[in-house]
């Protein structure tokens, strides 16, 4: 379900029209989460934690308002709901795009983000996800411990849904780190909104396993 947003009444109007002009609206950052505490409640619960930590980013996603907006035709749709489509490695070396639902229960996200990527390993070619425009764009390097990240894109190809990268888990001093980053479309949100969603997902991977 969606509904259009009122750009008249929207505090964000002018900001909207400024950065809808660009050729490249998208901007992003690059953060190191403590994943300390995840990485060790995944082992204890024998848990994907490669579902529990893209679970915990969908959950703090979907608790911050303008990740749920994007651009159609000029105009801005909010989403009730906002899934993951993210990219899946396969034992050949290539990868395949995956569409996991989102549901608050992690057994049930777990359970369904399972048989998905198991659906992806075992398939070839490079088909789309069938995920419409309500997902969050997930991709993961864990082979590489990156301080910025660049992604390719099709300017012709209208697109404004958020891209979330993680990449390889370190340890320093007992404490686990995985650097993610955030890019998004500049007309419908700003550095501040980025902040509350990484500040919200840095809190739920504190977060015991419920």
């Amino acid at each position: 379900m969606k509904q259009l947003l009122d750009l008249e009444t929207w505090a964000r109007k002018d900001h909207f029209e400024f950065f809808s002009r660009f050729e490249e609206p998208f901007f992003g950052v690059c953060v190191d989460i403590d994943c300390t505490k995840a990485w060790e409640q995944a082992k204890a619960m024998d848990v994907s934690f490669f579902l529990l930590y893209l679970h915990r980013s969908l959950a703090a996603v979907n608790e911050t308002g303008p990740f749920h907006y994007r651009i159609n035709d000029g105009q801005v749709w909010v989403y009730d709901t906002v899934n993951a489509s993210p990219t899946i490695n396969r034992p050949d070396g290539t990868f395949g795009f995956a569409y996991i639902d989102w549901y608050p229960d992690f057994a049930t996200f777990s359970a369904k983000g399972g048989e998905e990527i198991e659906r992806v390993r075992n398939s070839k070619g490079l088909k789309p996800a069938i995920s419409g425009e309500n997902v969050v764009h997930y991709s993961a390097l864990p082979w590489i411990d990156f301080t910025s990240i660049s992604h390719a894109r099709a300017f012709s190809f209208p697109d404004s849904c958020p891209k979330i990268s993680f990449g390889k888990m370190t340890e320093s001093h007992g404490k686990k780190s995985l650097p993610m980053s955030v890019h998004v479309h500049h007309a419908l949100m700003d550095g501040f909104h980025v902040g509350a969603y990484i500040d919200s997902f840095q809190q739920k991977m504190n977060d015991p396993l419920l």
